[in-house]
């Protein structure tokens, strides 16, 4: 004889995530709706009695494809969106962030009256592009330099031994989730950290100069030349990082231009081994407002191309290089008493 009936679904983490995902979590909690994944925005957790903190400090990233969040003003506030959920409404325990969780989406588990409501609720929204980036397997094989791959990287003063010391590859064939990714006839070059892959393509479109790429965003270049010196010199690029670092070895770089690069390992790295910290972005207008925003969080100093030769579409020392050589940027580092 059989016994009827539905089988009980626990309420937990694991049942909670098959309906929903952790960006619904932050969505649906966060007080205000001026925010974007990898953007620093307004704190929720407010220091101040007026309810908003007059600089942003808050963060809410997507590191090895899933979310966390940090409040750079107080960094004792950082997990992942159950944590979040439990240090805004002050819940004393997983058993309550769960219901609340559930109550809220309507998802009917703790009552074992299945409901699709959320479906309502989550289709009201978009989920971010930037979730897509899951980290997947990329794999290469590699070939010999071409001699117009080393012509390119030698306009930046790059020959194949610094190439070869930065990790800089040509590529033969890129398999993407094990298929074969197709890269035309352009130059393209695989930059690897760590068994992870960033292939660029110099002169591809937007869409396709930096794909594929599963390189987590905290990834460094140069962490060996930033050990106990007095100058941390940090670039928004390889190729930033390895111009500079020709006449200012104590450099280093991240993978962009965002503030989600600069989590609390690579803070703390730069601080341990550096007694000041110099931040290098593109000179244009969204360069300029990026390094404005981490300046002013981390307390880096602040050090970009000279403005004067936006007119000339130059914004980074790699295009500087290309264009004057060498010696502008040692004068101009030189005159800023960095050398």
């Amino acid at each position: 004889m059989s016994i009827g009936g539905k089988k009980k679904v626990v309420l937990n983490p694991e049942n909670i995530f098959k309906r929903i995902s952790d960006y619904d979590v932050f969505k649906m909690y966060m007080p205000y709706d001026n925010w974007n994944v990898n953007e620093i925005c307004i704190s929720p957790f407010a220091r101040d009695t007026g309810g908003l903190e007059k600089h942003p400090s808050f963060m809410i990233g997507n590191r090895g494809g899933n979310l966390s969040f940090i409040d750079f003003g107080d960094t004792s506030k950082k997990g992942d969106c159950l944590t979040f959920v439990k240090m805004l409404f002050g819940l004393p325990n997983m058993n309550e962030i769960l219901k609340k969780i559930d109550t809220d989406f309507k998802l009917g588990i703790s009552s074992g009256k299945f409901s699709t409501e959320y479906k309502m609720i989550t289709s009201a929204y978009k989920q971010p592009e930037a979730l897509g980036k899951r980290y997947s397997m990329i794999q290469v094989i590699t070939r010999k330099f071409t001699k117009e791959e080393l012509a390119y990287w030698n306009q930046y003063h790059q020959d194949i031994e610094d190439l070869k010391r930065e990790h800089v590859y040509s590529l033969s064939k890129v398999y993407f989730n094990r298929r074969l990714y197709t890269l035309g006839n352009e130059i393209r070059f695989g930059y690897f950290y760590d068994g992870h892959w960033k292939i660029y393509r110099p002169f591809g479109s937007k869409k396709t100069k930096w794909a594929p790429n599963n390189v987590p965003i905290t990834a460094m270049d140069g962490k060996e030349n930033i050990k106990n010196c007095d100058v941390a010199f940090i670039n928004k690029s390889k190729k930033d990082y390895m111009v500079m670092k020709k006449v200012f070895p104590t450099s280093c770089a991240v993978q962009n231009e965002g503030a989600a690069c600069f989590d609390e390992n690579n803070l703390s790295f730069l601080r341990t081994n550096s007694k000041s910290q110099i931040l290098s972005f593109d000179s244009d207008v969204v360069g300029v407002k990026n390094s404005q925003q981490i300046t002013q969080l981390h307390n880096f100093g602040y050090c970009n191309v000279p403005r004067k030769y936006l007119q000339e579409d130059i914004k980074d020392w790699a295009d500087l290089a290309k264009a004057y050589g060498m010696k502008p940027i040692e004068d101009y580092l030189k005159q800023k008493h960095l050398i």
